[in-house]
C-alpha cells in the first residue's frame, strides 16, 4: 500500500510514552535543527514508522517547518510513513542486479507474498520494497531481509527465504 492510501493515525492512537521518550532525547541535543535526521532515526526506532503526527511533533520540538521534516522523510528511503512488517525484504534494483535478472526475483516475492512493492502483508510479517543499491554488486542479484544479505538470488530461492523467516 502506498503512503498516499494509508489512513492517517491520530495522536491518540500512538503511545504518549513514546512521545515523552522522543522529547527527552530531543531535549539532550545542543544543535536541535542540525539534528533532524538523528531525531527522525530515533523517532522511527521508537514508533516503527513516521506518521504525520510524529513528523509534526518533531517539527514543533525542533522549531522547524513541518514541510522541511516531511521533505527529509519523503526523500530518504530509510524512513517510512507507513508501518512495516516484522521483516523487511529489500530487493536491489541497481544496475548490476537488474542486468542479472532481479526483476524475476521481485516478481516471485510479490507473487508468493500477494503484495506489491511498498506493501506489507496482511499478517504484518513482511514488507516488500525495492532499493536503488545495497552495495554488494559482486553478489548480484541481491536481496536483503532485515539486515541479512542474500547474494546470487534466483526466483527459485524465494520460497526457501520466506520459509526461513516464517519459521517453517
Amino acid at each position: 500500500m502506498s503512503d498516499a492510501h494509508v489512513k492517517t493515525m491520530s495522536v491518540s492512537d500512538l503511545p504518549q510514552e513514546l512521545f515523552d521518550e522522543l522529547e527527552k532525547y530531543i531535549n539532550t541535543l545542543e544543535d536541535k535543527e542540525g539534528s533532524l535526521i538523528h531525531v527522525l532515526h530515533k523517532a522511527q526506532g521508537l514508533f516503527g514508522y513516521l506518521p504525520r503526527e510524529v513528523q509534526l511533533f518533531v517539527a514543533r520540538k525542533l522549531n522547524i517547518p513541518g514541510a522541511k521534516v516531511f521533505g527529509v522523510v519523503s526523500f530518504y528511503s530509510f524512513f517510512t510513513q507507513t508501518p512495516r512488517g516484522k521483516h523487511t525484504i529489500s530487493v536491489c534494483m541497481g544496475t548490476a542486479c537488474f542486468v542479472k535478472g532481479v526483476e524475476k526475483v521481485m516478481d516471485e516475492f510479490s507473487s508468493q507474498l500477494g503484495i506489491k512493492n511498498g506493501e506489507t502483508t496482511t499478517d504484518g510479517q513482511f514488507t516488500l520494497r525495492d532499493v536503488r543499491c545495497i552495495g554488494a554488486c559482486g553478489l548480484a542479484p541481491v536481496v536483503m531481509v532485515d539486515e541479512k544479505v542474500f547474494g546470487h538470488v534466483t526466483k527459485d530461492d524465494v520460497a526457501q527465504i520466506l520459509k526461513d523467516y516464517r519459521g517453517e
